[in-house]
């Protein structure tokens, strides 16, 4: 790793609380800090807005995770509002990872999703699948208990792990992981999407170029991914945002971006902070406000009714979604 990265990341750990050694099991399971640094996979690296995006996402996911194995999950609260839901990201995959391994049925994830992640549900949500990938086992809907649909969510998380760590095969050779079943294979692409985002460095060209690689089938819940790791995350800027909506446009896909910019700026909203970074973002890649993107999800999740737990009611949640944007955008 050159200089230039190394001290990026050591700055970026010094803004962060401290955290005591975890012990025992839970000292073998904690992550080195410099895990955020996706230079170390052979990832496109560029300077400036998009590396101290994904960096900072990254490492706040790793501070979350090390919290919990400290036991200071807590110290969660201490970080910067806009980076606190990738805190509770790596909380909540290292509950999993816990639970799975201490064959307690989700009662650490529970208890997350059930105190301090309450508003971070998403974000929980997806570490949980993260969790999955990390120890290789087929992911689960989630933990008992948890929330029917956004359950599914947990094989986003498994698809963005799955492939930040065997990018050699799932972005270069496209390949899809044998552990999942048919239905998990949509979700599992934007994941992938997201982990694109990343791995191109929030470049449309590269992005586009990359999505048009896998077959058509796949590209729609790619770009789904890329929607909402561009306005959940960030890393561009607002010119590279018109860009990006005009490549999805013209390989049809417009509307599964938006709908995936829609189902970030939820999340954000929802957990009480909405960075700049997404402020900016919702209005190019869903044509419309914060507020209005976000009530697109919400009207379409209260419509499938209290017995929607399906992947197909998972899916329906996001055409639903798309046709209120298609609505606001008919001309």
């Amino acid at each position: 790793m050159g200089d230039a990265g190394t001290t990026l990341l050591l700055d970026q750990v010094r803004t962060e609380p401290t955290l005591s050694t975890a012990t025992g099991l839970r000292r073998f399971l904690a992550k080195d800090p410099l895990e955020s640094d996706l230079s170390r996979r052979r990832f496109r690296v560029r300077g400036g807005l998009s590396r101290t995006a994904f960096t900072n996402a990254e490492s706040s996911y790793v501070f979350g995770f090390n919290a919990v194995m400290s036991r200071e999950v807590e110290k969660i609260e201490e970080i910067t509002p806009d980076q606190r839901p990738f805190g509770y990201e790596g909380a909540a995959a290292a509950c999993t990872v816990l639970d799975l391994l201490t064959l307690t049925r989700g009662r650490r994830l529970h208890e997350l999703l059930t105190g301090p992640a309450q508003h971070h549900r998403h974000a929980a949500y997806l570490g949980a699948g993260r969790a999955y990938a990390l120890l290789r086992l087929r992911p689960m809907r989630g933990a008992r208990r948890a929330h029917p649909v956004l359950r599914w969510l947990a094989v986003d998380g498994f698809g963005f792990q799955w492939s930040l760590t065997r990018a050699d095969r799932m972005v270069g050779e496209r390949m899809m992981p044998d552990l999942l079943t048919r239905a998990h294979c949509a979700v599992f692409d934007q994941g992938l999407g997201r982990l694109l985002w990343y791995h191109d460095c929030a470049a449309p060209d590269d992005v586009a170029a990359r999505i048009g690689g896998y077959p058509p089938g796949r590209r729609a819940d790619l770009w789904s991914g890329v929607g909402f790791a561009a306005t959940y995350t960030g890393g561009a800027e607002s010119e590279e945002l018109w860009w990006l909506s005009e490549h999805a446009g013209a390989d049809g896909f417009r509307a599964h971006l938006a709908q995936g910019c829609a189902f970030a700026v939820a999340a954000r909203l929802r957990s009480g902070t909405l960075p700049d970074h997404t402020a900016q973002a919702v209005p190019i890649l869903a044509g419309a406000g914060p507020e209005e993107a976000a009530s697109w999800t919400d009207e379409a999740l209260i419509a499938l009714g209290h017995e929607a737990h399906t992947h197909e009611d998972f899916q329906h949640w996001q055409s639903q979604t798309r046709r209120s944007w298609t609505r606001r955008h008919r001309y």
